[in-house]
């Protein structure tokens, strides 16, 4: 390639990465535009009245309640990073954890919540690794989130939930995901059939299959055992959370059937591949309740108040927390 060459391909290739963050962030305004259509046309239907009948129930003891459950499975999670991250044999504190694992939050509404990746970079300029060798940390996170959902998601269907005929494929999708991520010759694999059956990504699918040696460090039991019950722990928080919210606003729901709903909307909208399961996650919680026999009046706003304290809160506070992350970053470099 000539200099000629080069000087016209930097140019383009910034051009073309200004391109895909602007159809990504038309994407997910979009997103978030359709479903507050969506609920602004149902909450019209239903009536105004009854539904700020139902949210006035709400004082500011229950919402900070709902936030600090929130909060429990953050910090649940943070520190089952810590402990994969010392597993890796990453050198750092805790403190820097904390900042990695909230500051990705900040990118949860990325498609397939792949901006969350921006914690490896993180990780590299404080440690000097580079993305392939901490890209195990992620798939590990990654897959124990979807095995600690589908293990409560198989609790609620063992008390008797029988909301949704797609909960036992989903339960069972969820745990072989899991199960792939997190075994090297299968994850080796899998990233060799991605690449050939969507032939986009070579990058991601080649760190994927760079990675997958470093899961041996990963395998041992209590290490496993250990992040899969602050996994159950933290997400049962969230759900736990959705269920004193339905309680608070007039329904009258079972734990398990809350709990239930909340983790299999959480992961269908999360199979969508949509940005941080907006829409799909919405859809599954009210179409949920409907069949529950929750009012309209109770699921749209319980639906519309959960989201704002999980997933619109996590991103709030990763942007909080993000400048943070980037200060420290870019004094490691330096």
């Amino acid at each position: 390639m000539t200099s000629h060459d080069s000087a016209l391909t930097g140019p383009a290739l910034h051009g073309a990465d200004r391109q895909r963050r602007g159809l990504e962030r038309a994407l997910i305004f979009g997103l978030v535009a359709l479903v507050a259509l969506g609920l602004f046309g149902l909450a019209q239907a239903t009536g105004w009245a009854e539904l700020r009948a139902q949210i006035s129930r709400l004082g500011p003891a229950q919402i900070a309640a709902l936030l600090a459950l929130s909060l429990a499975n953050y910090g649940l999670r943070a520190l089952r990073w810590h402990g994969f991250a010392r597993a890796l044999g990453l050198k750092v504190t805790p403190g820097q954890s904390l900042v990695h694992f909230l500051g990705g939050f900040a990118f949860s509404v990325t498609p397939g919540r792949l901006g969350e990746l921006v914690r490896m970079r993180w990780i590299g300029r404080e440690t000097g690794w580079p993305a392939e060798r901490t890209a195990p940390l992620a798939l590990m996170d990654r897959a124990q989130d979807l095995a600690a959902t589908a293990v409560i998601l198989g609790l609620g269907l063992a008390f008797g939930w029988t909301g949704s005929a797609l909960a036992l494929p989903v339960v069972l999708l969820a745990l072989l995901a899991a199960y792939v991520a997190v075994h090297p010759r299968l994850l080796h694999l899998a990233a060799g059939l991605g690449y050939r059956l969507t032939r986009r990504f070579a990058r991601i699918f080649a760190r994927l299959r760079r990675a997958a040696r470093s899961l041996a460090r990963f395998r041992r039991p209590g290490l496993v055992l250990g992040g899969l019950a602050l996994g159950v722990i933290g997400w049962m928080a969230e759900a736990w959370a959705f269920h004193l919210l339905l309680t608070w606003l007039g329904a009258e729901i079972a734990l398990w059937r809350a709990v239930s709903i909340f983790v299999f909307a959480m992961i269908a909208g999360g199979l969508t591949g949509a940005p941080g399961g907006i829409g799909g996650a919405e859809a599954a919680m009210l179409a949920l309740l409907s069949l529950e026999g929750v009012p309209l009046e109770i699921a749209i706003p319980a639906t519309a108040i959960i989201r704002v304290t999980t997933l619109w809160f996590a991103i709030g506070l990763g942007l909080a927390v993000m400048p943070l992350a980037e200060r420290r970053a870019a004094r490691a470099r330096t």
